[in-house]
C-alpha cells in the first residue's frame, strides 16, 4: 500500500481505512507543516493548522472526487486557509519562536552572517502583507508553479504574478532599508 497513489490511498480513505490515512498522512504532513510554519511563523500554531487540516481529510473521507484536483493542491489550500484563518484570530499573548541555535561552524562569522541574514528575510517576510508572503512560500520555498498557487489560493495566475512581484519588490525595499542600518552600525564602532 505504500506505493499506492493519493487517489487510490483516498478511495480507501473511504473506505474507513485506517492503514491508507497513516501512509497519506505520512507522506504529506512534512510539506503541509513546512508551508504552516512559513506562513505562521509559530510552531505550535502550525502543527494545530496541520492537524486540523488532516482531521478534515478523515472527516470528509467520503467527499473525494477523484481526478478533480491533486490532493496536494487541496491539501495546500485548506492549510493556506486555516492559516489565513490564524493570523485573523486575535491573540492574546504574541510568542516569538526560539531561535535556532546555529551548528558549530569552523568560520563562526560566516555563520553569524549566514544566520542574521536568515533573520532579516524572515523579518521582512513577516511585514509583507498575508497574500503576498503565502505566494511567495509556494513560489520559492515550494517550487510551485504560478498556475498551482493560483489554484491554491483560489485566484488568477495574473493575480499571483502581481503578488509575486509586488512581494519581492517589498523585501528588497525592506531588505535595503536594514542594510544600510547593519552597515552604519559597524562604522560607528
Amino acid at each position: 500500500m505504500q506505493d499506492a497513489s493519493d487517489d487510490a490511498l483516498l478511495h480507501a480513505i473511504g473506505l474507513g481505512s485506517d492503514e491508507a490515512f497513516r501512509i497519506l498522512v505520512e507522506r504529506h504532513v512534512d510539506k503541509a507543516y513546512a508551508v504552516a510554519i512559513r506562513i505562521l511563523r509559530n510552531p505550535t500554531d502550525a502543527e494545530d493548522v496541520v492537524q486540523d487540516a488532516f482531521m478534515q481529510v478523515w472527516t470528509r473521507r467520503g467527499e473525494w472526487q477523484p481526478g478533480k484536483a491533486r490532493f496536494s493542491t487541496w491539501l495546500f489550500r485548506v492549510v493556506t486557509n486555516r492559516c489565513i484563518d490564524q493570523l485573523r484570530r486575535p491573540r492574546t499573548e504574541a510568542m516569538e519562536a526560539a531561535p535556532e541555535i546555529a551548528d558549530r561552524a569552523t568560520d563562526q562569522v560566516q555563520a553569524m552572517m549566514q544566520e542574521e541574514a536568515a533573520f532579516l528575510l524572515s523579518a521582512a517576510m513577516g511585514q509583507l502583507p498575508d497574500p503576498q508572503r503565502i505566494a511567495l512560500v509556494f513560489s520559492y520555498h515550494e517550487n510551485l508553479s504560478n498556475a498551482e498557487i493560483a489554484e491554491i489560493m483560489e485566484t488568477s495566475v495574473f493575480a499571483v504574478e502581481s503578488l509575486l512581484k509586488r512581494g519581492r519588490q517589498k523585501l528588497r525595499h525592506l531588505l535595503r532599508n536594514r542594510a544600510g542600518e547593519i552597515l552604519a552600525s559597524f562604522t560607528n564602532d
